[in-house]
């Protein structure tokens, strides 16, 4: 069997869409499917596991990092850093194994134009409707007012920018949308881009032509 490289999985959403649903649904999916485990500088909470939940650095660690260009995306957040080390990325794309994100659009442009642009596969999730994504947020029953409001007018921003993504989903039956989304990775991966071992079969192909000939 031809080993194909494996791909960077974008999903973005606004807070409230489905987005992290949708992503345990595709790593239940698919085994060999892995998380991306961020970076931050940030120290850890209570219960969090260094290189599970994070790579918890230094921030000097981390800025040598992104010298190095060892981040596939980073950001300066409320005076933390957070990024995508790069080098896990690279490793299992090799071995032929796709890596999933779960980051918003800047993250997502940042790994797009990346050295490893060219086997992303990025996909964003749309509500219904604004009325219905308010009402998800609520019903989680997580937040107060106040930080709803506040994830309210940042979802805008986030979905503004839904034309920089491959494809498009609306999340309007949670069911149609993870099928649609299988539907997506699975065509992707058949990307002639995605299998390398295509060009050895066909100068076999040829090779076994001329013979004939």
């Amino acid at each position: 069997m031809m080993q194909r490289r494996g791909l960077l999985i974008i999903l973005s959403s606004p807070s409230g869409a489905g987005k992290s649903t949708l992503s345990k649904r595709l790593l239940a999916w698919d085994p060999s499917l892995s998380f991306s485990v961020s970076a931050t500088t940030r120290a850890p909470r209570s219960g969090e596991v260094d290189g599970s939940d994070y790579n918890f650095l230094t921030e000097t660690e981390f800025k040598r990092s992104v010298a190095e260009d060892g981040m596939l995306e980073h950001a300066h957040v409320f005076g933390n850093f957070y990024g995508s080390p790069r080098p896990p990325v690279q490793a299992a794309i090799d071995a032929g194994r796709d890596v999933l994100f779960d980051i918003d659009w800047q993250g997502a442009q940042q790994i797009v134009n990346s050295v490893l642009g060219q086997h992303t596969l990025s996909i964003f999730i749309l509500p219904p409707s604004i009325a219905e994504l308010r009402r998800r947020l609520k019903s989680r029953g997580q937040d107060s007012e106040e930080v709803i409001t506040k994830r309210m007018q940042k979802s805008w921003d986030e979905i503004s920018h839904w034309g920089s993504y491959d494809y498009v989903l609306v999340n309007d039956d949670l069911d149609r949308t993870f099928a649609d989304l299988q539907t997506i990775v699975t065509a992707t991966r058949l990307r002639r881009l995605q299998q390398p071992m295509l060009v050895t079969h066909v100068r076999k192909l040829q090779t076994e032509f001329e013979e004939l000939t």
